[in-house]
């Protein structure tokens, strides 16, 4: 399994029970042979431009193991999954971690 990261827009009616809507779609995840290894709320925010009609919502970045096989059903899915505006789903990027945590020692060098 590949990781990925998954940042989902909840939609602002959805925002009174973040938890339920995170439920499915963290059941979508795992029906389909995902594993959910973090997740992150950031919080509600302003959209740069409205959508459906909404100009808030809550941000959630998660970082998921799927299947390749597993990744258009997915996709699918969270697309009509009733509270999610908008979804994005991209391969974790190994190259850049592993340049963020050199960058990180090496700051941490300098301060000593």
């Amino acid at each position: 399994m590949k990781e990925y990261e998954l940042t989902v827009l909840l939609a602002p009616e959805a925002e009174k029970d973040v938890e339920a809507t995170l439920t499915k779609v963290k059941g979508v995840l795992t029906d389909n042979g995902g594993e959910v290894k973090s997740e992150t709320n950031w919080g509600r925010k302003k959209l740069a431009y409205d959508i459906k009609k909404q100009d808030f919502a809550t941000y959630v970045f998660m970082i998921v193991a799927l299947p390749a096989e597993a990744l258009v059903k997915v996709s699918g899915i969270l697309n009509i999954t009733d509270g999610v505006l908008r979804y994005l789903l991209v391969k974790k990027d190994i190259k850049a971690d592993k340049r963020l945590a050199a960058s990180k020692e090496r700051a941490a060098k300098v301060v000593e």
